[in-house]
């Protein structure tokens, strides 16, 4: 018998718009990817904070199909990039084209100009063509030939990679990594959750009917107001406890940043919003942190995401956590 999808918590009637939103995109999301609440929540709450998002693992785990189910259920534009050697920047920006009937030059727009953006195997593009996409996630616009162009509202890429795969890869260097909101591993599903795969069809067929249930405009509505969610004194020292925490660790050469002690308090305004909450506790910090600082800290022997995220649980645990 085929696992059934989890029960979906909905949203109560008068519920803030983000919250709405947060329900109705889980709900869409756990159709496709079955077993994974924790990583749906994280992925929901990166988006509704206005971040990207990077999802490492093995091949044959769901990235890509996590990426596709998101932009299937966001009812805006989706480009899907697959990273090769041969990618150039331009493949992902556009060029300018002069047209001659018209002795002009016109803009053709790339792949990033749109809603949804699935950069797959992103470690496999060059540095060069790596680098093309700073600007776009960080200032949301792109500049060709001196020109500069802003990018759809809202705009939110999700990328993927293979960790464990070497051989025509560049790993994407600390000031690309810092650029993602949150990095997550998607991890094997458990045997109940595999063997309604096997008595399925893998979420193929399901991805194909999946519908879009927010709109791009009500998703950029959402956003703005996540980012005004409340936070109070007691949480904003508690993300500077466990920021604090990561510059004065004896296993890491490089804390975290005041950049990114923003960026955890919106993926936590943004988790707040996924549990029905009008304000943001330590317990939505708590949450996401791992995912938010582990790439975003050196560790003394080097950066390795894996390990930063073992010693930021560690951390985690020894920091204490306000209450009341």
């Amino acid at each position: 018998m085929q696992t059934a999808p989890p029960a979906v918590p909905t949203a109560p009637t008068g519920a803030p718009l983000g919250s709405q939103v947060a329900s109705t995109l889980f709900g869409n999301l756990s159709r496709i990817i079955r077993g994974k609440p924790a990583e749906l929540r994280l992925i929901v709450a990166t988006l509704l904070s206005g971040g990207h998002i990077l999802v490492e693992d093995i091949p044959g785990v769901g990235k890509t199909l996590l990426a596709k189910s998101l932009a299937a259920s966001i009812g805006g534009t989706f480009r899907r990039v697959q990273g090769t050697p041969d990618l150039l920047p331009a493949d992902l920006t556009g060029v300018a084209i002069y047209r001659r009937s018209t002795e002009s030059w016109h803009f053709r727009p790339g792949p990033l100009f749109a809603n949804v953006v699935i950069v797959d195997e992103i470690n496999r593009a060059t540095p060069r063509t790596q680098a093309a996409l700073l600007e776009a996630m960080e200032e949301r616009q792109v500049s060709v030939d001196g020109t500069t162009h802003a990018l759809p509202d809202p705009f939110f890429l999700i990328a993927t990679q293979n960790p464990f795969e070497h051989a025509g890869t560049f790993p994407l260097v600390e000031g690309q990594l810092d650029r993602f909101s949150a990095i997550f591993e998607m991890g094997l599903p458990d045997r109940q959750t595999e063997r309604g795969l096997l008595l399925g069809d893998g979420g193929a067929g399901q991805l194909a009917e999946l519908q879009a249930v927010v709109t791009a405009e009500t998703l950029a509505k959402a956003i703005k107001e996540v980012r005004s969610l409340h936070c109070s004194e007691a949480v904003a020292n508690y993300i500077l406890d466990v920021v604090t925490a990561t510059r004065q660790h004896p296993e890491i050469s490089l804390g975290a940043s005041p950049r990114a002690s923003l960026g955890l308090l919106a993926v936590a305004r943004g988790h707040a919003t996924t549990v029905g909450q009008r304000f943001v506790t330590p317990d939505d910090v708590k949450a996401v942190a791992s995912a938010v600082l582990s790439h975003r800290i050196i560790l003394s022997g080097g950066t390795n995401v894996t390990a930063a995220r073992t010693i930021m649980d560690d951390l985690l645990r020894s920091v204490p956590v306000p209450r009341g």
